[in-house]
């Protein structure tokens, strides 16, 4: 039998910042393989630079995309960043708070829409299947706002619930150890950090697929 896994979401996804195969993707692929114990095939649609804005769109637009999230039978989302990354870089001096507030309020909107796209998909579907959202670190240890966009975020994708959702909180693991795990951009996660990730993912088990 073969298990399909969509990966959908942003550079993350992509493994961009590691060597090719040491992304979190191809990663949990393997571990997911060997919990499971079938062959897991693979599609990874993940984007450089996209925003939790452009998923929804191109979920909601892209007929091949939903066919290949409504065959799949684990799907990964990494989303949010490039959200983050946008509000740090167009912060203004006066009301920071209120800046980043109104960036996280139109991310957890597009998330939630993400997720009402997705249980419309698979609402249908033959087989068994898992949905897991991959929580954010912070790029910017030293931005105490954006600390708390990140908690904030984290905590309200966590909030969603499902026998077949979960997702995986990666914000400790990486806090502190930014040096260790993040590329030469300091944004990226190198093949350490993308393994941190497929790991978290990992230890949310695969219940009902094993």
């Amino acid at each position: 039998m073969v298990v399909p896994y969509t990966a959908i979401g942003d550079s993350l996804t992509v493994g961009f910042g590691a060597m090719p195969g040491n992304g979190f993707v191809p990663v949990y692929r393997g571990m997911a393989e060997r919990r499971i114990g079938e062959f897991v095939s693979y599609e990874n649609r993940g984007i450089n630079g996209l925003t939790s804005s452009e998923l929804y769109e191109n979920i909601m637009r892209s007929p091949q995309l939903r066919h290949s999230l409504k065959e799949a039978q684990i799907i990964t989302i990494s989303i949010g960043g490039n959200d983050l990354i946008r509000a740090a870089k167009s912060v203004p001096a006066n009301n920071p708070i209120q800046h980043f507030n109104r960036a996280l309020s139109s991310c957890q909107s597009n998330f939630s829409g993400i997720m009402q796209q997705l249980n419309q998909i698979k609402s249908s579907s033959r087989y068994p299947y898992i949905i897991r959202a991959v929580g954010l670190y912070n790029p910017y240890p030293r931005v105490d706002a954006a600390t708390q966009w990140v908690q904030q975020y984290n905590r309200y994708i966590s909030g969603f619930w499902g026998r077949n959702y979960a997702a995986a909180n990666i914000f400790p693991a990486f806090y502190g150890r930014e040096n260790e795990l993040l590329s030469l951009d300091h944004l990226h996660p190198n093949g350490r950090g993308y393994k941190v990730i497929a790991e978290q993912l990992n230890r949310l088990g695969y219940y009902p697929l094993a």
